[in-house]
């Protein structure tokens, strides 16, 4: 796997993914240790916990309102964060949890894809979801918040950095109206934004944000992004360049030492990953 990403589609720095067996992590050390790759971030949780069969970056959550669930989640994500420091991996990108409540996502989504985007049967939709997660949101953030500060603390020992991740869903944690102000009061260097061009990009194709406004306010907090397009309303993990996201008028609003790290969809072929760097590198240079 990792001489594939680094031997035939050229990179030379590489996220690890919530797909890690464990199985694979004496393989992945080796390669370290024998300095035939560098990593920049790994996803939560890496490795896949091992009750876990399949890529589950959600099966546990710090919003849960078990605390069993909780704990579960802190404690794989201290895993992650020790992985991270013995490869030398600066950062550690998170996914935070959801409110409960019904997925309002996807059906927005159904509704664009069969031509009633922004119907009545859209828009009350949407405000019914907005109206019920802003009742209960407080009580959700308030247990995030609790993992957050231990998580923190053991982050810093080991000197990785932690970037929450812009989410696809409305009903995830956190909103763009949330991060400013959860960033704000955890109040840490250590902890900061991990931009995704996919998920921004389908919120403001439904109509949640604007996706230029919300990089303008919180790309100086950006550690890093996720690499994808999205084809309208919501195809993303596309090769850059193949979608909708206007990546020209984008990416100037991130910092100039902002990670980029390509996050396909396992049907793209290394031809059209290859093209998009190449295409990548032309418009906004290494």
């Amino acid at each position: 796997m990792l001489r594939e990403i680094k031997t035939q589609l050229g990179f030379d720095l590489i996220e690890l993914g919530h797909g890690i067996r464990l199985s694979l992590v004496p393989g992945i050390q080796q390669m370290f240790d024998a300095g035939q790759v560098r990593f920049t971030s790994l996803h939560n949780f890496c490795p896949l916990p091992v009750e876990v069969m399949m890529a589950s970056p959600d099966c546990y959550q710090f919003s849960a309102v078990s605390s069993e669930e909780r704990e579960r989640a802190v404690k794989q994500t201290l895993q992650t964060i020790d992985f991270a420091a013995r490869l030398s991996a600066p950062f550690v990108v998170l996914h935070l949890g959801q409110v409960n409540i019904p997925s309002v996502t996807d059906r927005l989504v159904e509704l664009a894809k069969t031509g009633r985007y922004l119907s009545r049967k859209y828009v009350r939709l949407k405000l019914r979801a907005v109206q019920k997660r802003e009742r209960i949101a407080p009580a959700c953030l308030e247990r995030v918040k609790d993992c957050l500060a231990r998580i923190i603390e053991h982050a810093t020992s080991k000197n990785v950095r932690l970037a929450l991740e812009g989410r696809r869903g409305y009903e995830e944690i956190p909103t763009e109206r949330e991060l400013p102000a959860l960033l704000e009061e955890l109040n840490s260097g250590q902890i900061g934004y991990w931009h995704d061009f996919g998920h921004s990009q389908i919120k403001e194709n439904l109509g949640f944000i604007d996706h230029a406004e919300w990089l303008r306010s919180m790309g100086p907090r950006a550690f890093g992004c996720h690499v994808q397009d999205c084809v309208w309303p919501a195809k993303d993990h596309e090769a850059p360049f193949t979608g909708d996201v206007e990546f020209q008028k984008l990416v100037p609003l991130l910092p100039a030492n902002c990670l980029f790290v390509w996050e396909m969809s396992p049907n793209k072929t290394a031809e059209a990953i290859r093209q998009s760097v190449q295409i990548w590198k032309e418009r906004f240079g290494e």
